[in-house]
């Protein structure tokens, strides 16, 4: 049987200064949702002082959630889809660009699994990456 869905859990370390912007951050992760092919629902974003940042997107097939802490320069992510259209790698790919994270750690969860006895359970990867600052090849 198919999974039921995909799970990622995102720790992103030297973000940039974007992570503490309510309006850009929301519009990034609106975008985000529509590069994972999903259909957005319910958006909600807030600012908690000094400059962090949490927010939700809710979407038909799930949600995508982030949480800030501009101080540190890092940005808690969290994107689950479900249906075999959707395409949560892209939306990482997507946010983690736009807000210039320099290193990830990145847990992939796939959710929903069974032998067929419709008892289900999850399986995980995880993995670190360390990503190009801008101008660097």
């Amino acid at each position: 049987m198919s999974p039921k869905g995909f799970h990622f859990i995102v720790e992103a370390s030297g973000c940039g200064p974007v992570i503490s912007q309510v309006d850009k951050l929301q519009e990034i992760l609106v975008e985000a949702a529509k590069r994972a092919n999903t259909q957005v629902w319910s958006v909600s974003f807030h600012r908690f002082p000094p400059d962090g940042v949490s927010g939700v997107i809710v979407i038909s097939e799930s949600h995508l959630s982030v949480h800030t802490w501009p101080e540190a320069r890092y940005m808690a992510l969290d994107i689950y889809t479900c249906g075999e259209d959707s395409r949560p790698q892209i939306a990482v790919d997507y946010v983690l660009e736009q807000i210039g994270a320099e290193h990830t750690h990145i847990t992939e969860i796939t959710r929903g699994l069974d032998d067929g006895d419709m008892l289900y359970y999850h399986s995980f990867i995880t993995w670190e990456e360390v990503l190009r600052r801008n101008g660097e090849k």
